[in-house]
């Protein structure tokens, strides 16, 4: 799994598909990496790390943030996300870039005040390794927040309307809403789980069809037929709408010892 989610994300060409249609489409319009980021704790002289950056979505309207940390470390697995998010932050003196691998963070212990890691512990061989390397370099006091999906929204929905045509999860679901709070327990003193409330109304199929013809390469669903995907959706659509569930959420878990 883990060879195939790489080749994904060497570029940003398929992510930008997925953050647009989440972004166009949205009913809640505070966008989720804006909710995320209000969550977060951000005091003076703080130092930050940040794994599997992306396409720096998270720092688009939060840049004066940047201004009050000691250290902002922006890292990824993929060089092309970490130039794609040097072009969102910038060069600053307060921050670095490096291609980084969470399973073997490459800091001192007790580095850091805040470690960030959206959307990617599912992703992760060694998850356990993971969760153990973030611990490390977190000083104690100090906050993970991680956020993830749930196990009812838009790839489950995806993957029931393809269910005759491929028989195979749309993602994979070792860290989700559901079980992520019992993983992250044992590593972290305490961890509280706060959900998104969202959901996607779709008004143009086409979209949609490149949304999910972005899985290719992951998922069997994106190989299928533009035709057989577009017929399926506009059995869908209901008044040039349809209603996708979303279920985004987050962890905050704190190192208190």
């Amino acid at each position: 799994m883990i060879n195939r989610v790489i080749e994904q994300y060497v570029k940003q060409d398929n992510l930008d598909i997925r953050v647009k249609l989440h972004k166009k489409y949205s009913k809640n319009k505070l966008g989720f990496n804006n909710w995320i980021f209000s969550n977060y704790q951000i005091t003076d002289e703080i130092n930050v790390l940040e794994l599997g950056c992306g396409t720096g979505e998270l720092w688009k309207s939060n840049l004066d943030s940047i201004n009050k940390m000691k250290q902002l470390v922006i890292t990824d697995f993929s060089s092309d996300m970490v130039e794609t998010t040097r072009a969102v932050i910038g060069n600053r003196d307060n921050v670095d870039y490096e291609i980084m691998d969470i399973q073997k963070i490459s800091f001192e212990n007790e580095t850091f005040d805040i470690v960030i890691a959206n959307m990617l512990l599912h992703h992760v061989n060694d998850i356990h390794k993971a969760l153990s390397e973030v611990n490390r370099v977190l000083k104690t006091g100090g906050i993970f927040y991680c956020a993830t999906f749930g196990e009812n929204g838009v790839v489950d929905y995806l993957a029931g309307l393809f269910k005759d045509e491929v028989n195979q999860d749309l993602e994979n679901k070792t860290f989700t809403l559901q079980n992520g709070k019992s993983q992250l327990s044992m590593y972290f003193d305490s961890v509280e789980t706060l959900l998104y409330d969202d959901e996607l109304q779709v008004t143009c199929i086409d979209d949609l069809v490149r949304y999910i013809q972005s899985f290719k390469g992951i998922s069997e669903i994106g190989s299928l037929e533009e035709g057989i995907i577009r017929k399926r959706l506009e059995r869908e659509f209901n008044n040039g709408v349809l209603i996708i569930p979303k279920e985004y959420g987050m962890f905050i878990a704190r190192k208190e010892n």
